[in-house]
């Protein structure tokens, strides 16, 4: 299975447009806040099942803060990170992530694209693919395979043409 992940679109339609590009195919897609109603622009873009978190810039929305979602034998923890200080440090979302008994957490909030391992854990921000705060723009792609392997890659965003 092949998800495609972004978040903090902060409503940029065209940046949606050129990330959903940049992927390629993908079986289903997860958005991390901060515009989840973007999520709805990007299920009818591509036909696929969009989860989407709600963000700090969301306000009142009716998505759910977290989000878990099974794909294969991976258990996945969607959130955008903002209320377990993810510009500070991950180790808080790290413990979390072991509470819950999931194998990655996804989140955004910092507009940074990072992948980690901790403790055994895949720790995964896709960036922004609408105001990266370090880098280019981006978005991500976990490979989820049948034997509970995580590949994750981020994918670089073209910028807007002037």
């Amino acid at each position: 299975m092949i998800i495609g992940v972004m978040s903090d679109t902060h409503g940029d339609i065209s940046a949606i447009r050129r990330a959903v590009t940049a992927v390629g195919h993908v079986d289903a897609w997860l958005h991390g806040g901060d515009y989840s109603q973007d999520a709805v622009f990007l299920a009818q873009l591509t036909g696929l099942k969009v989860t989407a978190v709600r963000g700090n810039c969301d306000g009142a929305v009716a998505t759910k803060p977290d989000e878990y979602i099974s794909a294969g034998p991976v258990r996945i923890w969607l959130t955008h990170g903002d209320r377990f200080n993810v510009k500070g440090r991950e180790e808080e979302l790290v413990w979390w992530t072991r509470q819950y008994e999931v194998h990655a957490v996804v989140y955004g909030h910092t507009h940074v694209a990072r992948s980690s391992w901790q403790k055994g854990i895949l720790v995964f921000n896709p960036g922004s693919p609408s105001q990266p705060r370090a880098g280019s723009p981006s978005c991500g792609i976990l490979e989820i395979g049948s034997d509970g392997t995580i590949t994750p890659r981020h994918v670089t965003v073209p910028w807007m043409q002037k």
